[in-house]
């Protein structure tokens, strides 16, 4: 999803005027639409399926913080000793 500066960079007038082309592009190119006032960005238009997967994606990087926490303090084993240690707890 690559920024297109001559294509996804548009201005609130022009939104405005533009509603149904600016939404068509969305949708068709999957990329967002950087809406500008005064030459300045200020708000992202995004398709709303691909909202979903990256909210969904972030909610996935969020379990991986204690996951983090854990390795940052040394708390874990090696695959092979945590495997060992698994069978003997299950009895397997």
């Amino acid at each position: 999803m690559t920024l297109r500066i001559t294509e996804d960079i548009r201005s609130i007038t022009d939104l405005k005027r533009k509603t149904n082309s600016v939404l068509k592009q969305i949708h068709e190119t999957k990329r967002p639409v950087i809406l500008t006032v005064n030459g300045k960005a200020e708000a992202v238009l995004i398709d709303a399926k691909e909202y979903e997967k990256i909210t969904n994606a972030f909610g996935l990087l969020k379990l991986l913080i204690p996951a983090e926490d854990d390795i940052d303090n040394q708390r874990y084993k090696e695959a092979k000793a945590f495997f060992k240690d698994f069978k003997i707890d299950k009895e397997i």
